[in-house]
């Protein structure tokens, strides 16, 4: 494992109408280098309940100005932001690379990504469109129209901490929505750049606000909060209910993204080298920490032994590291508590009697005893059944499936309650299609790894992977705006 230097600390703050300022406790708390655990990373304001509160005074301030901007001009605020995060990209690639643990060049793709939906969703406000429908009286015209919810608060994860609060912002603003964002405490510093990015645009003081700290403080103000008309939440099942049940209570709609158990299926016509390849892309990359990532894979019978083998050899070749050491392939897990549920699940695995075929435990020798680095681990012969097969994990372990047929891996592809994304690895057009009207998930590749969407396109999964509202795409506009229906006598 090559040493990389260690950098300096950050120090950021909170923004709360349009001024940079520390929580109201003066207290603060500090992220560190999940692949160097000594270096602390940032400092942020430990925020309360208190300092969410005044965020959303400040959103609720500044809403009627900003739902009053035409919306091709919000998309101007939303332009320039994207260039100046064009312009900062390797700096928050490399923050984000420390922070969080992913390779720099997966932190690289991510801020472009970032760049590309604010880009994206500045030309919808020229798009912002209804729809004229003939009436059946005379002299009546009928048209709809969109406006916008008013104060959404937006609840980001730590596995993609800039292109999530990204596509969830953006379409916020454009539909003319003040926003407060809370990003996980593990690693904010991509949505502090990304606030900064629309501060420097010219932004107004309080359409955008955001609140570092505990969720079971500030968390518990960006659902309450009487000024709140709309949540969205990506993050853990857990934490998706308990908002989803707020919300209900309250009438306001909630969009959540909460995870899956992602199949690829592989079929005995296959290009075996292409699939092994493109399995270990959607089980290792981004160390497994992806909501899409393929977590089961299940292989027709008559090449599962030559395809195990195969993976296992792709698998073996990967280098884990600092994922600012440009060789390395995998990162660390993001912080102590995610490595020991990782390995909590490969210690259930080897219970409920499963081989392991490779991995199968913390790396520790070297600099790897200053990280929270777990090997590339993958299972065979996993019973459908098994904790192994039906449980998110989110860190770098695979479980092997076998499958007598086509119709048993599709069986079991869609045999737990998740329906995220799900991938077909095969050269038959008939399995193409009967795959992609029968399997249940929201996000179907074929030929393609189960992670890696593109941001033109919805998001969003079935079951209990979503609540139905999509993320991305021009369809995203759909939950931060009302849409209404005018009836007018001439």
């Amino acid at each position: 494992m090559a040493t990389v230097p260690q950098q300096s600390q950050l120090r950021f703050q909170n923004c709360i109408g349009g001024e940079w300022r520390g929580a109201s406790s003066g207290e603060t708390f500090t992220t560190h280098n999940p692949a160097r655990f000594d270096e602390a990373v940032a400092e942020y304001p430990k925020g309360s309940r208190e300092d969410a509160r005044r965020a959303f005074e400040a959103a609720a301030q500044a809403q009627d100005g900003w739902r009053r901007v035409p919306a091709p001009r919000r998309g101007e605020f939303l332009y320039r932001a994207a260039e100046w995060l064009a312009q900062h990209a390797d700096q928050v690639a490399a923050e984000m690379t420390r922070e969080e643990g992913k390779t720099f060049k997966e932190a690289k793709g991510e801020t472009q990504r970032a760049v590309n939906v604010f880009r994206y969703f500045a030309g919808e406000g020229a798009r912002l469109a209804g729809e004229t429908v003939p009436s059946e009286r005379e002299q009546v015209f009928c048209f709809t129209m969109r406006k916008p919810r008013g104060v959404v608060s937006l609840i980001t994860p730590w596995n993609f901490p800039v292109a999530i609060p990204a596509w969830k912002l953006a379409p916020a603003l454009i539909c003319g929505n003040a926003a407060v964002i809370k990003p996980a405490s593990l690693a904010p510093s991509c949505a502090v750049r990304l606030v900064e990015a629309l501060h420097e645009s010219g932004l107004p003081p309080g359409v955008v606000n955001l609140v570092t700290g505990p969720g079971a403080t500030v968390g518990q103000e960006m659902v309450a909060n009487e000024q709140v008309r709309a949540v969205s939440f990506t993050g853990s099942c857990g934490v998706g209910d308990h908002i989803y049940a707020c919300a209900a209570r309250r009438k306001i709609p909630a969009q959540l993204e909460m995870g899956g158990k992602n199949p690829t299926i592989v079929c005995a016509d296959a290009d075996l080298d292409y699939a092994a390849a493109t399995v270990v892309n959607a089980t290792f990359f981004s160390t497994g920490q992806k909501c899409t990532a393929t977590s089961r894979c299940i292989v027709e019978r008559p090449v599962y032994q030559r395809f195990r083998d195969l993976l296992v050899a792709k698998t073996k070749a990967l280098k884990v590291g600092d994922g600012m050491d440009p060789s390395v392939d995998m990162g660390p897990c993001v912080d102590e508590s995610q490595m020991k549920t990782v390995l909590g699940y490969i210690d259930i695995g080897r219970k409920e009697g499963f081989p392991v075929l490779c991995g199968g435990g913390r790396l520790t020798e070297g600099d790897y005893a200053r990280g929270y680095f777990v090997a590339p681990t993958i299972f065979d012969q996993v019973e459908a059944g098994s904790r192994l097969a039906q449980e998110e994990i989110f860190g770098p372990v695979l479980a092997l499936l076998p499958a007598d047929n086509f119709d048993e891996a599709l069986r079991l592809a869609n045999a737990v309650r998740f329906g995220l994304s799900a991938s077909l690895l095969t050269r038959d057009v008939s399995k193409v299609f009967r795959y992609i009207h029968e399997i249940e998930a929201g996000l179907i590749t074929v030929n393609l790894p189960s992670a890696g969407v593109e941001y033109q396109l919805p998001f969003g999964g079935v079951k209990d992977s979503s609540t139905g509202f999509r993320e991305q795409g021009s369809v995203a506009i759909d939950f931060y705006s009302e849409l209404c229906t005018v009836y007018l006598n001439y």
